[in-house]
């Protein structure tokens, strides 16, 4: 998946795949982890957050089926 840069402590990139509703994340700390069955909107939403780590904390951690890819 083709993830984007960001500006964030939290995360180095961010990817998103609008067909599978898959959301792909990579952190600061090296992990890739992918949370499925994302809303394209909680993707928007998460990428115009002025905080992009604060945004994932509330409202995609733990809310989604995520699988760690590395």
């Amino acid at each position: 998946m083709q993830r984007q840069t960001v500006e964030s402590s939290t995360l180095v990139s961010v990817g998103y795949d609008l067909a599978t509703s898959t959301l792909e994340l990579e952190f600061r700390n090296g992990s890739i982890y992918q949370y499925r069955n994302v809303p394209n909107r909680v993707y928007d939403n998460l990428m115009s957050a002025d905080s992009l780590g604060r945004y994932f904390n509330t409202s995609i951690r733990d809310q989604y089926v995520q699988q760690r890819l590395r």
